[in-house]
């Protein structure tokens, strides 16, 4: 399998346990890894044989924008969930990264790691 991946799409969302961060937007930053086949779409040079990462970006950032989570794992496990069951992609990393959100911090976040994973093998 191969990975097609998008790194750094970030996208502003309400998130976060505490009354203060309900009321304001967060900038999240997502980096995506996902498995696919692309020795089709590299013989035809056609897209339709391929993962479409506009298609996903675009999905993922209209998902996130009108979400509401109180939780980073809950957002992450959604997005995970819509790219395999949405794009047929049979493996995905999601990184979701809270920038800012512990002072001290530069970064603060989830990763996980669903579908098969000897499809990214």
């Amino acid at each position: 399998m191969d990975i097609i991946f998008l790194r750094g799409l970030q996208v502003d969302t309400v998130i976060g346990i505490y009354d203060w961060e309900r009321t304001i937007s967060q900038t999240i930053v997502l980096d995506l890894d996902m498995a696919t086949d692309i020795r089709k779409a590299a013989e035809t040079d056609d897209i339709a044989h391929t993962l479409d990462y506009k298609a996903v970006s675009k999905r993922i950032i209209s998902f996130v924008e009108s979400s509401e989570f109180f939780l980073v794992e809950t957002m992450a496990e959604r997005i995970a969930t819509i790219i395999m069951e949405e794009f047929s992609v049979p493996w995905v990393r999601v990184t979701l990264n809270k920038k800012g959100a512990i002072r001290g911090a530069s970064d603060v976040g989830i990763q996980i790691e669903r579908g098969d994973q000897s499809a990214h093998a």
